[in-house]
């Protein structure tokens, strides 16, 4: 399975449970960066919040990166980000949650089911400064190709326990706390800076940069 399936996938199972909108990106629905092709799309998801996805392709077909970023602000489920890079023969699986909850939730399930898979081969990101407000339930993987089923797998039931939580069940009551603790993350990427985000911010510049992340990839603004 292509990882961009896997993506579709899961974009499906959020469509189930929540029904998604696509809303219009207009500049940013096909942009050009560091010799990558981005395609963004964004949806409002009925009852849960923002949800947005980001295919990147590039040199010459040997790169793609996929992510799919939920931003739960109606449910009190955490922040999701899913990233997954094929290049030069090597599968990175990383999926990060992060603390936007309104109340503290139980994800022993998710815990569980990453200690079954610890014998996937682990991919060390190193210390960040958002790693105070990353949850423990958190991945990030990284092997050769032939890991690449199992990486499917893992992904397809991780996302369904993320869904399933008794959390997502929890409708927040102010919309304005949730999304101000998804803006602790939002606003610490654009002044710390990532990966993709120092990329955004050399090609478009900061004012740009910010629009894309706090409008559309996590719905912290109108």
């Amino acid at each position: 399975m292509s990882i961009g399936n896997v993506m579709q996938q899961m974009l499906d199972k959020v469509n189930q449970e929540f029904p998604l909108t696509e809303k219009s990106v207009g500049e940013f629905a096909n942009i050009k960066a560091k010799g990558m092709k981005f395609r963004i799309k964004q949806y409002e998801a009925k009852g849960l919040g923002n949800v947005s996805v980001m295919e990147a392709k590039g040199f010459f077909g040997l790169m793609q990166m996929d992510t799919l970023i939920i931003n739960p602000l109606k449910k009190d489920l955490p922040l999701l980000s899913y990233d997954r890079v094929m290049a030069m023969g090597n599968d990175t699986l990383i999926i990060e949650l992060y603390d936007t909850f309104w109340e503290k939730q139980d994800f022993s399930e998710l815990a569980l089911w990453k200690e079954e898979n610890k014998n996937l081969p682990e991919h060390d990101l190193g210390e960040h400064w958002y790693d105070s407000i990353k949850l423990p339930e958190s991945v990030s993987k990284k092997g050769k190709k032939e890991y690449s089923n199992a990486f499917d797998k893992f992904t397809a039931i991780y996302f369904e326990k993320y869904l399933g939580n008794e959390a997502a069940k929890k409708t927040v009551n102010d919309v304005k706390v949730k999304t101000a603790k998804a803006s602790i993350y939002v606003e610490g990427l654009l002044s710390n800076g990532g990966p993709s985000t120092d990329v955004f911010k050399k090609e478009f510049g900061e004012p740009k940069t910010a629009k894309l992340f706090r409008k559309v990839l996590f719905g912290t603004e109108k």
